[in-house]
């Protein structure tokens, strides 16, 4: 898919916008470069999760300021996007709504933070690996949709 000059317009949703719709947010934002515009936003906006601002800091990212915002309020804004990509599960994808075409719908299903269990250093691994996972389908799409590849950072 070639875009040439223009910024590629990229919306990342999950159910809260507390942790995967954030950390591919902030990947995005750092890989992609100045190629992307990228936002994140929930269904059911909360507050960021904790562990993943500890998770994101480990990489040189800094959420503790950092706001959610609900999808349906930039749908309500008419805001539109190349892709919209979900990152929660097919159930809770379908309550997203349906932003103004033409754009590219996409489902990266990444398992829910909130659903991890054991003790807080288990979770915090967990949570590890599921921001490595996300930062390596962000490498693959930034070169799916420019052509160019990071060359691993």
């Amino acid at each position: 898919m070639a875009y040439n000059n223009r910024k590629i317009k990229v919306l990342f949703i999950c159910v809260h916008n507390s942790a995967r719709s954030q950390m591919a947010e902030e990947y995005l934002r750092r890989i992609g470069g100045n190629r992307f515009e990228v936002e994140s936003a929930g269904l059911k906006p909360s507050s960021i999760n904790p562990i993943v601002i500890d998770v994101m800091k480990e990489d040189g990212f800094d959420l503790r300021r950092k706001k959610t915002q609900a999808a349906w309020d930039l749908f309500r804004q008419g805001r539109l996007y190349s892709f919209v990509i979900t990152v929660c599960d097919r159930k809770n994808e379908e309550e997203c709504p349906i932003f103004p075409r033409p754009f590219v719908q996409m489902n990266w299903p990444f398992q829910d933070p909130e659903t991890f269990t054991g003790t807080d250093e288990e979770k915090m691994q967990q949570i590890r690996d599921l921001r490595d996972t996300i930062k390596k389908r962000i490498e693959q799409f930034v070169e799916e949709t420019t052509g160019v590849s990071d060359g691993g950072e």
